[in-house]
């Protein structure tokens, strides 16, 4: 690998601490909203609904913008900074001014702000450690995030049980501010921004190879990434509503206990997402699909058990098939858009189309499956939930290729070794 692809230890640990700051900084306060507006402002799940989708929505309409703008913008870093901002400031603003509009409008703000992370953080891993090492890295940045996680949920839980559900907003801002800090060590030079949006291949230019920049439609037009898309929708139609209703759940009639619960349900999926976060990394060198299909397998048997029993230890218990799913989905979705979009320039604006598939996914789930509680009642909710995840599991199992080592439409060969084997022309016209 070219030395321009060995970047600092600074820049990397830079990177990790930027990871581990941004663990909950990502979503602003997460589920702990919805126990914060049901035990302590008494809103009923609609309310509830609706406040958790604010954020998704304002994410659905900036993701697709966001990504693009990250393609165009070298001024990475200061996107970073800036979301973290707005999160510091909604966070603040939620925890003095509860009412429903100001509830609204900062959860708007924050979901603006989760549009930028995910497009610009893999934008500089990609451009700081190239292609060949990606998917270590983005499993080393998903465990640091992970990690995170776990110590936010300790503090969260502890500061909600011994001071106040409201510190946990202030917790979150005083993380943004870590964030900051964290992506300001990360070395500007040495981002290749052209790497970083997928326009270069650090491995492609020792063969001379000339790039460019393909077509939005050209990449709405390839069916691999339009089947990927529809299963992403449905996993997350499945999966968003699934924490914020078990917070419901622990949330009546048990206190202030109720923060410590949920913090309990965070730090398990957590603690089972930090080695699983590094072992997807690690298989997923060799394929994506495989260890892909176990995270949309166990989303449907959560669901299921979520409905058995209703003990505070049982749902908590409940959250390791939680962690195995968002762990090995939190890496190999990176890997795989990666993969689809090597050499086309449109890296993180797939990223963006993606994510608003996302947010999506996201937001009807949170809506729909507050009505449905509010109407049929908590089992009904999560069953629905269920049976939306094994259509997810189906589509992506029959209609999405494994993308490791395919051809894409535009001509790039997807793994390092089919790239020196198509060197040969006899290769070359197996499709090798």
């Amino acid at each position: 690998m070219p030395d321009k692809f060995r970047p600092s230890f600074k820049s990397l640990r830079a990177l990790d601490y930027l990871n581990l700051f941004l663990a909950d900084v990502r979503d602003g306060v997460g589920p702990y909203l919805t126990i914060y507006l049901k035990a302590s402002q008494n809103w009923n799940p609609a309310q509830i609904g609706i406040a958790m989708s604010a954020t998704t929505f304002a994410t659905v309409i900036a993701q697709t913008p966001v990504g693009a703008l990250v393609d165009r913008m070298r001024q990475k870093r200061l996107l970073i900074a800036l979301a973290a901002l707005f999160v510091s400031i909604s966070c603040i603003t939620i925890a003095l001014i509860p009412s429903f509009p100001i509830v609204i409008g900062a959860q708007i703000m924050i979901g603006v702000a989760a549009a930028i992370f995910p497009p610009a953080i893999a934008a500089i891993t990609l451009g700081l450690v190239g292609h060949e090492r990606f998917d270590r890295r983005v499993g080393r940045n998903e465990t640091f995030n992970h990690t995170g996680n776990v110590v936010a949920a300790t503090l969260a839980g502890l500061v909600g049980y011994f001071i106040s559900r409201q510190g946990i907003f202030f917790l979150v801002a005083a993380m943004a501010v870590g964030s900051i800090i964290s992506v300001r060590m990360i070395r500007h030079k040495e981002i290749d921004h052209e790497l970083a949006r997928g326009a270069t291949d650090d491995e492609d230019d020792s063969f001379g190879q000339q790039h460019h920049l393909s077509g939005i439609l050209q990449l709405l037009e390839d069916r691999r990434i339009l089947f990927f898309s529809v299963a992403v929708i449905l996993f997350h139609f499945a999966n968003a509503a699934m924490l914020p209703l078990v917070g419901q759940l622990l949330a009546e009639g048990k206190g202030t206990s109720d923060t410590v619960y949920m913090s309990s349900c965070i730090i398990v999926a957590q603690l089972v997402m930090i080695p699983v976060s590094t072992l997807a990394g690690r298989l997923a060198h060799s394929g994506r699909k495989t260890i892909f299909l176990v995270g949309f397998a166990v989303l449907p048997i959560r669901g299921v058990l979520y409905t058995l029993w209703d003990n505070p230890y049982f749902l908590v218990a409940v959250q390791i098939l939680d962690g195995i799913g968002a762990g090995i989905f939190g890496v190999v979705s990176v890997l795989m858009i990666a993969d689809l979009t090597k050499g086309t320039g449109r890296f993180n604006v797939t990223q963006g189309i993606l994510n608003t598939a996302v947010g999506i996914g996201a937001a009807l789930s949170n809506v729909l499956a507050g009505y449905v509680v509010k109407n049929a009642g908590y089992n009904a909710g999560f069953l629905m939930l269920a049976a939306i995840a094994v259509v997810a599991l189906i589509v992506f199992w029959f209609f999405v290729p494994e993308t490791k080592t395919a051809v894409s439409p535009f001509g790039e060969v997807k793994s390092q070794k089919s790239k020196v084997k198509s060197k040969n022309p006899i290769n070359k016209f197996r499709g090798l």
